[in-house]
C-alpha cells in the first residue's frame, strides 16, 4: 500500500510530514499534531541549537531516531539518513509536493518576514539578511534539495511496500485533507 487517503491519516498514530523546503511541512504538521491530539516534533528544534549551531550528526540521529521510535507523533521531516528508520515506524506520510515556484514563494515571503520582524525560530534563533544570503542559506538549500526531495516523495507513493503516502499536489490540496479532519475530531466523543 502507498497511495493514501484521509483515513490513514485519521487512524494513524506515527506521522511524516515531507516536503520541500518551505513548502509547509512544519505548518501541516502542527495542524495535524493539534486536530489529532499528538505530540508534535519538528526537526529543526532537534538539530539547531543556539546562534544556528548545529548538532553532530551523532546527536541529530539520537534526537530523531528517539523521535521516530516514540509510540506517537507527527514530524515535520527527516534528513535522508533517517528515511529508512521514519517509513519502517510512520503509519502515514503526508506529502507536500507543489511546484517549485510554490514552496519557493512561501520560502523568501516566510524568510523576509522573520528577517523583518526578527521571529525566533528553533531554539532561540533569529534569521538575518546575511544568512538568508550567504551560501548556506536555506533558499539556497531549497534549490539544492528540491528536486530530490519531490523524486523520494513519488518513490515513496509508487511503492506499495511502504506506508500509505498521501501526495498532496496543491496548497488547496492541504486545506482540503485538513477540513476533512476537523469534522472527525469535532464528532469524537467526550
Amino acid at each position: 500500500m502507498s497511495q493514501g487517503t484521509v483515513e490513514h491519516v485519521r487512524a494513524a498514530r506515527r506521522i511524516l510530514c515531507f516536503g520541500a523546503t518551505g513548502s509547509g511541512k512544519s505548518m501541516m504538521a502542527l495542524e495535524l499534531s493539534r486536530v489529532l491530539g499528538l505530540p508534535l516534533v519538528l526537526v529543526d528544534d532537534l538539530c539547531w541549537g543556539p546562534n544556528w549551531t548545529q548538532a553532530s550528526a551523532e546527536v541529530q540521529d539520537e534526537h530523531i531516531i528517539g523521535a521516530l521510535l516514540g509510540d506517537s507523533y507527527v514530524i515535520d521531516s527527516v534528513y535522508r539518513r533517517h528515511n529508512a528508520v521514519a517509513l519502517d515506524r510512520v503509519d502515514v506520510v503526508v506529502a507536500l509536493d507543489y511546484p517549485r515556484l510554490v514552496s519557493l514563494a512561501r520560502l523568501i515571503r516566510r524568510t523576509a518576514r522573520r528577517i523583518r520582524t526578527r521571529e525566533l525560530v528553533c531554539n532561540g534563533n533569529i534569521e538575518t539578511l546575511g544568512r538568508a544570503l550567504g551560501r548556506d542559506s536555506i533558499v539556497w538549500w531549497h534549490f539544492r534539495s528540491w528536486r530530490s526531495k519531490r523524486e523520494r516523495m513519488r518513490a515513496w507513493h509508487a511503492d506499495e511496500k511502504l506506508p500509505p503516502v498521501v501526495l498532496l499536489r496543491r496548497p488547496r490540496d492541504a486545506e482540503a485533507l485538513l477540513a476533512a479532519m476537523r469534522p472527525f475530531v469535532n464528532d469524537a466523543p467526550d
